[in-house]
């Protein structure tokens, strides 16, 4: 069962948003090695802005999550390709319907 997550907003240099549209279809690769990372989504809410959401079945699976090579990208890459530092939320899941 799913019970946590991240929200992770991500807000592109100007100029920079189409590479940061490009990093996170690679993070989607990386994401699909990650074994308790059973959810994944990374969206455009429009313009520069991005966001990443991701669940898992407990702590350990969202702090193994933060501490592999998606987040290890990210944060090397983010100087470059992010106006802010990414704002990272984490959330309790109180509900999911997947196929």
């Amino acid at each position: 069962m799913t019970k946590v997550g991240l929200f992770v907003r991500l807000q592109a240099k100007p100029g920079k948003e189409e590479e940061l549209a490009a990093f996170l279809m690679q993070g989607l690769e990386l994401a699909k090695q990650e074994t308790t990372t059973p959810v994944w989504f990374a969206f455009r809410l429009g313009g520069g802005s991005f966001a990443i959401f991701d669940a898992f079945a407990d702590e350990t699976g969202r702090q193994a999550h933060l501490n592999g090579p998606i987040a290890k990208a990210l944060m090397e890459h983010a100087p470059d390709l992010l106006a802010e530092p990414p704002a990272i939320d984490q959330l309790d899941v109180m509900g999911v319907k997947l196929p």
